[in-house]
């Protein structure tokens, strides 16, 4: 194993000196990445984590084999796996990936964990037999909810969809996403895209058809020099109502494929940041073949065949999707994104496709910024932010640092008092009562989320602007 993780580390530095996003995946990343794509995986069912010298479960998927077994708990270490009747395999030490290849295994296999309860060091180990089943890692599926304001003046009733990456059947999810929100009769949804690298261009193009009748999301120049056009072509809107979409810096590829086809088509209003800026498609292509004499997988290869435009003509390389209405972020996007990867390929631009827009949506535009920037002056949490981001960039400055214990001491003391001092400011406007030690905090403040909250406000805005527009 260590071998192969070598070998992987050695192609990658060869590969990436071609382009920033050509790779090699070891057998171990390849089956990986094949169940980030299909979010499904053949085991127990078990969120692992290492703890020292321990394998421990984090937590078990609801349903699951591990579940429905009710013995084998949350916190519980496992010490020994064993292949249906054979002997157990100690695995104290181990690597946490060598331990889940054990724990692995088809479908309706038999597997046996040796395991201590919870933090007992010293009761006798037990043993729980589970059938393997296959897994939907649900954890990592688009999800949706009517969003409820922990402090916003939210009287609209909007929900939002999150969306955490572009894997297989994404746009079927999203649909049952839609339906649920429509049967709960929102005003408005946001698609939550934050921290969303990208995945399936397909699914990326089903999922813009999902909200317009049909016509081109993406352009791709190929390496032939042609351009072909990924179009929707069902004819059907599934969803036509207000639509805002949320994106950071970390959305990337298919999230601005998407994010990108909603601005140019008029059909929704992008809020954020500026993204990550990655135009390229890569293709993903097994080593092994059906005539191969290896033993082993030889794993695959990740390799650059295209760029991708938007329908305006337009690059997101380099630049990304610049938000309609944007948040403030500490964030310099000249410092960060595809333009800082080694090898990264070029911006340019093609001509534009022919489509026609769903809307102008500069006047609302206009006037949602105009309430976001009034709005957000005197906004405690966004006030915490600007803070953040001025502290930030004083500290990304400094070029020394104190040597001296007093003087460190001093800082880490005056940083924890005015995280202290923050924290109950923010408890007692949720009417929770303040806390003397940071170690105390209530998991209150763990779902606050202050961008979301303005973004459900500007499509708050959104709605009644569209409501005048209309008299």
């Amino acid at each position: 194993t260590n071998s192969e993780d070598a070998f992987q580390i050695v192609m990658n530095s060869f590969a990436r000196s071609i382009e920033a996003h050509t790779s090699y995946l070891s057998p171990r990343r390849a089956e990986q990445f094949k169940m980030d794509m299909d979010l499904e995986l053949e085991g127990i069912g078990a969120v692992l984590s290492y703890d020292e010298d321990y394998t421990v479960i984090r937590s078990l998927v609801p349903g699951g084999p591990a579940d429905k077994s009710e013995q084998i708990k949350a916190d519980d270490r496992i010490i020994g796996v064993a292949q249906d009747k054979e002997e157990f395999v100690d695995v104290i030490g181990w690597r946490l990936d060598d331990v889940v290849d054990l724990i692995k295994g088809p479908k309706g296999t038999k597997v046996r964990l040796q395991y201590l309860k919870g933090v007992d060091d010293h009761g006798a180990p037990k043993v729980v037999e589970i059938i393997r089943d296959k897994i939907r890692l649900e954890d990592r599926a688009a999800k949706s909810e009517v969003f409820a304001a922990k402090y916003a003046d939210l009287t609209s009733k909007i929900g939002v969809i999150e969306i955490p990456g572009f894997y297989n059947n994404l746009s079927k999810d999203v649909k049952v996403e839609l339906a649920k929100l429509k049967e709960a009769k929102v005003d408005g949804i946001i698609i939550d895209l934050r921290q969303n690298g990208g995945g399936s261009l397909y699914e990326a193009t089903q999922l813009s058809g999902l909200f317009f009748d049909q016509g081109p999301v993406v352009q791709i120049h190929t390496l032939n020099n042609r351009i072909e056009e990924q179009k929707d072509r069902d004819g059907v809107t599934f969803y036509d109502g207000p639509l805002t979409v949320l994106v950071d810096r970390y959305s990337a590829s298919a999230s601005e494929i998407f994010a990108a086809a909603m601005q140019d088509y008029g059909r929704a209003i992008v809020i954020g940041e500026q993204t990550f800026g990655k135009g390229t498609v890569q293709q993903h292509k097994g080593l092994g073949r059906a005539y191969d004499l290896y033993d082993n997988p030889l794993g695959s290869v990740q390799y650059t065949i295209a760029k991708f435009y938007r329908i305006n003509g337009g690059s997101t390389q380099h630049k990304g999707v610049i938000p309609d209405i944007s948040f403030p972020s500490a964030i310099d996007p000249a410092e960060w994104g595809e333009s800082q990867e080694d090898n990264a390929l070029p911006w340019d631009s093609i001509i534009r496709a022919k489509y026609n827009s769903v809307d102008d949506l500069d006047a609302a535009i206009a006037y949602l910024s105009k309430a976001h920037d009034e709005r957000i002056k005197s906004e405690p949490e966004f006030n915490y932010v600007f803070e953040d981001i001025t502290r930030y960039k004083e500290e990304k400055d400094r070029k020394t640092i104190s040597l001296v214990e007093a003087q460190r001491i001093k800082e880490k003391d005056e940083g924890e008092a005015r995280a202290l001092a923050r924290t109950n400011e923010r408890l007692v406007r949720l009417g929770e009562k303040p806390v003397e030690n940071l170690d105390d905090v209530p998991d209150v403040l763990d779902d606050l989320d202050p961008f979301l909250e303005e973004a459900a406000l500007i499509t708050q805005d959104y709605i009644k602007f569209g409501r005048v527009a209309k008299k």
